[in-house]
């Protein structure tokens, strides 16, 4: 076992940042020397080059790549330990950090944090929100980076445990003089005859839209890729292409945007969410309690009437 101390992967981190030793030392106050030998001292004891040295600076090699990722995560982890320890003597009971993707964050998750740490007996627990992509969060989850994931269902969850969440229905954002926008509902191999404005490829719901087109025998014609639901409702309501998003996102965006939502047809447009973790017993108990409050939510959200249901 290599005795590395956490300083040394500081500035590692640090040299790597800036591609140069004396901006490094600069930002970490420390003579470039000092770095130079701590991170020389640190290669001998793991017998491979981390750097490689020039006259325009100094960038990881292989090893040294593989090393800086795993020391971001060292030092993240380290730095919401301590914090998590701070808290306990500024009066405060717990940290929860949590992993969701851009649909869950879009949707119910920000509503259903707000109402957990509303209640008074929650008052001093602190929740951190990261958007991640389905698989980036899962990783974290399992990294330990993460205590919670919120994300679609349809994932790998090897070494996970979860927990039901929410549900949602995907639908077709369309301009009002769009050929489409006078429909009801549409089957998406219908609208594969039009431009499309996607999500990065990373996105689960780019993965499944793929999928299907192909099992149509087609391809997805890309207007614009962008990188979230807002921009995507942007380039609709400029009536350039049309777009697959969530349908509870899409009735914001009808209020205040020049768009139309119409329903998806295909039964793989009803998607099932869910809250992941490693496992719950090792969870502290903020994020326990947060856990549960979020099931909770969601069987009450889908034992509720609705308004069809109210009204008649």
């Amino acid at each position: 076992m290599h005795d590395i101390d956490i300083k040394t992967l500081r500035l590692l981190v640090a040299v790597c940042e800036h591609g140069n030793m004396g901006r490094a030392a600069r930002d970490e106050h420390i003579e470039p020397s000092a770095i130079s030998k701590r991170i020389a001292q640190l290669e001998a004891s793991l017998g491979v080059p981390l750097l490689t040295r020039s006259r325009r600076g100094v960038q990881p090699t292989p090893a040294g790549v593989a090393l800086l990722e795993h020391a971001r995560s060292v030092i993240f982890t380290l730095e919401r330990a301590l914090g998590d320890i701070a808290a306990f003597g500024s009066g405060l009971r717990g940290s929860v950090s949590v992993c969701a993707s851009a649909s869950a964050i879009a949707e119910a998750l920000l509503d259903d944090l707000a109402s957990f740490m509303r209640m008074q007996e929650h008052q001093n627990i602190r929740v951190n929100v990261d958007e991640r992509t389905s698989s980036e969060l899962l990783q974290r989850v399992r990294d330990g980076v993460a205590a919670v994931g919120v994300c679609w269902d349809n994932v790998e969850l090897a070494g996970l445990a979860s927990r039901p969440w929410r549900e949602d229905r995907l639908a077709l954002a369309v301009h009002p003089d769009h050929p489409l926008a006078r429909r009801k509902s549409v089957a998406f191999a219908d609208t594969l005859d039009y431009e499309h404005v996607g999500l990065p490829p990373s996105t689960a719901v780019h993965t499944l839209l793929q999928r299907s087109a192909a099992r149509s025998g087609r391809t997805i014609d890309y207007r614009a890729t962008v990188s979230n639901f807002d921009a995507a409702f942007r380039v609709v309501a400029a009536n350039l292409g049309i777009s697959v998003v969530p349908q509870e996102v899409g009735q914001t965006y009808t209020r205040i945007m020049n768009v139309r939502m119409i329903a998806l047809s295909d039964a793989w447009a009803r998607r099932r969410f869910i809250v992941c973790f490693r496992e719950f017993d090792a969870l502290q108990p903020a994020a326990q309690r947060m856990v549960e409050h979020l099931v909770m939510r969601a069987e009450s959200g889908r034992h509720a009437p609705n308004r069809e249901t109210r009204d008649s």
